[in-house]
């Protein structure tokens, strides 16, 4: 074939390398991505945007294959809601849980789909166009079958070896595979099994049929659902009670577009939820016997029960539950019995010198990570996306598209600290911006908004300025300098958003707080603002009240729930946080006009912050008889310092300090 239609076709396929390489080759990069999914390619957005040296190995012919398989039954259960009638980008990816971060406006999700739950074979064919676009660097056909370590004087590398015996020496491996082998229990009869990533999506192939199946997340519901129309009965059996995503607000349990089988379980139409534990059962064939054929039925039944050993066929009757128990809940048979438990990490390409530990929690399916992502016991060697999720299982959305996009971005921003000497993005704005700034954050920020808990705005208090970091790991809080190349030097303020603690109706007719005065009772999600006056400690981190996500402060401030999360009230939202912030930098951040200026000045030994910082500067004098234009202009003007903020954000900032009551004195009548 001619080498130029070689070349167009490898482009309209969106692959950036796609010549065999040779056998035994060897190929050296400073980074090196394993997987090409979403977490794999929003990292090599932030590489190639910083020019780094990095290719991304995929094992696939295209990027994002979980997703040509799963969700089986082909239905993204991530919202894609397009019309929010904002045109803020930012606000905007808090109810678009699939696009990827990107400097490109128009590079969203919703130009391959414009349904609110999309189909599943949209996701590849967006993060086709995603990489084709941003012109990533990504490496397709390419099976990474072995990782080890080399240590030695000029430091720490990782070995990628691949199918055709090449390696891959990188100095930081970045590690972006997903969860993707299935989930595994063994129990007496786990043989006669089904699991998900195999079983049929035909709902005509389980017509009149008896099916059990193990599990009670959102895959197990998935197909439970697919199949109330067809099937004879279907039961779901698991350790845990089914936990509702509305009720415990965590994304990964189940939501309302799979949970149809808990109306036909509540309204007694055949179908049924049981809990038990999955290692104490035992699944059992029997051949019954009719006029016409035999046929093979399963029972479960409890492996206590057992009296062969681990056989699970030729039972005899005292061997089932239903024989001791007379109305055993799963007493009778069943036609087949489906494996749905998720899916794990993949622990088997590692050798002892790379591998991560496993975490403590999820049941260990999920390798250990420290605060700032990289792998406990292997430096230099990060987990990205889905796998990450130990940090922040059932408490965020670290596990998913819409979360682990801005941990991503975090773990950048550590790599180019640690690696290439730059510092955490930061603004540095006069004290008297603070207030605007932070209700511009909350009512607008994606990344705390998604990675509640998890991610938070950091303000470091320097006198009449302070420096604003977005979005940094809370649980890395005692290693937040040698992370962000930042210190700490005069107290600092957190801004986080979470939900309340209290156990309650989430439908009932008190579920909402709506006095201020009592906004640390808020159930919903909400603004919280820690002030501390030093940097807390590793053991203080450990010890932080249950359900907290950071230690006791020296002070707090809660802003009330809001019904349409937009806290923009004067009276409820934005003067008591005025409040709260002068107390903690302990001066007025009130604006005045500049004939109030004139006037405090005179009667004042120390005039307000803003009138020092502006009309005994010679600002804010009238010029042309509009009286406080200057003044105005001077509070709105650009913080002395912004890595990050287009003119669009600058015209939001514009309208919230107008909503703030700025630069009229605030609204609010306290004395001098």
């Amino acid at each position: 074939m001619d080498p130029s239609r070689v070349y167009l076709l490898c482009v309209l396929m969106g692959f950036i390398a796609c010549s065999p390489q040779h056998p035994n080759s060897t190929h050296h990069h400073d980074y090196c991505v394993l997987g090409a999914g979403p977490s794999g390619l929003q990292m090599g957005y932030f590489l190639s945007r910083t020019q780094r040296d990095y290719i991304i190995l995929e094992r696939n012919s295209g990027p994002g294959s979980f997703f040509t398989k799963y969700p089986r039954h082909r239905k993204l259960i991530s919202i894609n809601k397009i019309h929010t009638g904002s045109n803020n980008r930012e606000f905007n990816l808090r109810h678009d849980w699939n696009s990827l971060l990107s400097d490109k406006p128009d590079l969203l999700f919703k130009r391959v789909s414009s349904e609110f739950y999309p189909p599943a074979d949209m996701y590849p064919l967006y993060l086709s166009l995603y990489e084709r676009e941003l012109g990533l660097r990504v490496r397709y056909g390419v099976d990474i079958g072995h990782i080890r370590a080399l240590s030695s004087d000029s430091g720490r590398q990782y070995v990628l070896t691949d199918q055709q015996g090449s390696s891959y020496f990188c100095s930081v491996l970045l590690l972006a595979t997903g969860l993707w082998v299935p989930q595994i229990i063994e129990f007496v009869g786990s043989d006669l099994v089904e699991g998900y990533e195999s079983i049929s999506t035909n709902p005509e192939d389980y017509k009149n049929q008896a099916v059990l199946i193990l599990g009670k997340g959102n895959s197990a519901f998935e197909t439970a659902q697919s199949l109330l129309g067809s099937a004879s009965r279907v039961h779901m059996v698991s350790r845990s009670p089914v936990r509702l995503a509305w009720q415990t607000h965590y994304v990964g349990d189940l939501r309302a577009v799979n949970n149809e089988v808990l109306d036909t379980y509540q309204l007694k139409s055949l179908d049924g939820l049981v809990e038990s534990h999955l290692e104490e059962i035992a699944i059992t064939k029997q051949t019954e016997k009719s006029r016409r054929n035999k046929k093979e039925k399963l029972y479960l039944t409890l492996n206590k029960f057992m009296q062969n050993g681990n056989s699970s066929s030729n039972l005899r009757a005292e061997e089932l539950s239903g024989y001791h128990i007379d109305n055993f809940s799963m007493r009778k048979p069943y036609d087949r019995v489906i494996r749905c438990l998720g899916f794990r990490f993949n622990f088997s390409i590692f050798d002892r010198t790379a591998c991560p530990p496993n975490s403590e929690n999820a049941k260990g399916r999920l390798p250990a990570v420290t605060a700032w992502y990289e792998g406990k016991n292997t430096p230099g060697l990060f987990v990205l996306g889905t796998a990450a999720h130990s940090r922040d299982y059932r408490i965020s959305a670290g596990g998913f598209i819409h979360g682990f996009r801005y941990t991503v971005r975090a773990v950048h921003r550590v790599l180019e600290h640690r690696y290439h000497g730059h510092l955490w993005p930061s603004t540095k704005l006069s004290s008297t911006q603070l207030m605007p700034w932070i209700l511009k954050r909350v009512n607008e920020a994606s990344g705390p908004y998604q990675m509640v808990q998890v991610l938070g705005d950091i303000v470091l208090l320097q006198g009449s300025h302070c420096k604003y970091l977005e979005e940094f790991p809370l649980q890395a809080l005692p290693h937040f300098s040698s992370l962000s190349g930042h210190k700490v030097t005069n107290g600092l303020i957190i801004l986080v958003l979470q939900y309340g603690k209290t156990k309650m109706d989430f439908l009932g007719r008190n579920r909402a707080e709506t006095d201020w005065t009592k906004a640390w009772k808020s159930n919903f999600l909400h603004p919280v603002l820690y002030y501390y006056d030093k940097l807390p400690s590793e053991e203080e981190m450990k010890l932080c009240p249950h359900g907290w996500p950071l230690p006791r402060p020296k002070a707090i401030h809660h802003i009330v729930e809001d019904f349409l999360t937009e806290w923009d009230a004067p009276i409820s939202h934005i003067q008591p946080l005025q409040r709260f912030l002068e107390h903690c930098v302990q001066t007025d951040l009130r604006h005045f006009y500049a004939e109030t200026c004139f006037r405090l000045s005179l009667t004042h030994r120390q005039p307000p912050l803003s009138c020092q910082l502006g009309y005994l500067r010679g600002q804010g004098l009238s010029q042309n008889g509009q009286i406080g234009q200057s003044a105005y202009n001077t509070v709105i003007s650009s913080p002395v310092k912004i890595d990050h903020t287009s003119p669009q954000d600058k015209s939001v900032l514009s309208n919230y300090l107008k909503q703030a009551g700025i630069p009229l004195s605030s609204g609010i009548k306290h004395e001098l």
